[in-house]
């Protein structure tokens, strides 16, 4: 079941091992690239940590910097992990809020994999002495995905953690 460079060629994956490689100065959602999964049978979460996510402030232009957490169980398809780097990247100049940035991630994904569950969290470091840790989840309609979205949703940060100005 090894994956050959022409099966992932023939699947869109072009940036992984691309030596050139530009990083996307402006909001690129059509950067991100996904392959195919080989154990769809199987329900498997897939987690990535990004601790070095940055946006701007749409009002101040100040940097806002995130650790952001991605899960899913995929269905058919999956995201190629250099092209989630670089498209996390791509909110480096981009301006909106906190709740928005987590929210357009997951819509971003959900468009390119049609995952049964995914979840995206954002722990935002303290600005002006509040830090702002977004949550937002989905659950495909009509599955039992969506009932464990609705749960993890209404359990989720029940116990929250110390902050520590992170």
């Amino acid at each position: 079941m090894t994956r050959s460079k022409e099966e992932l060629k023939q699947q869109g994956i072009h940036l992984l091992g691309n030596q050139g490689t530009q990083y996307p100065s402006t909001y690129t959602p059509s950067i991100l690239e996904s392959f195919d999964n080989k154990h769809p049978y199987r329900d498997y979460r897939v987690k990535f940590n990004c601790p070095e996510f940055t946006s701007l402030c749409p009002i101040t232009g100040q940097p806002d910097f995130a650790t952001i957490t991605i899960a899913y169980i995929p269905d058919l398809k999956m995201v190629e992990s250099k092209s989630l780097k670089l498209y996390l990247f791509s909110f480096r100049n981009h301006g909106d809020f906190h709740e928005d940035c987590i929210n357009i991630i997951m819509n971003d994904l959900i468009a390119l994999m049609q995952p049964r569950y995914i979840e995206v969290w954002g722990k935002f470091t303290p600005r002006g002495g509040i830090s702002i840790d977004p949550y937002c989840n989905y659950g495909r309609p009509g599955t039992k995905y969506e009932e464990m979205a609705e749960q993890r949703m209404l359990h989720h940060d029940l116990y929250p953690e110390k902050v520590d100005n992170r």
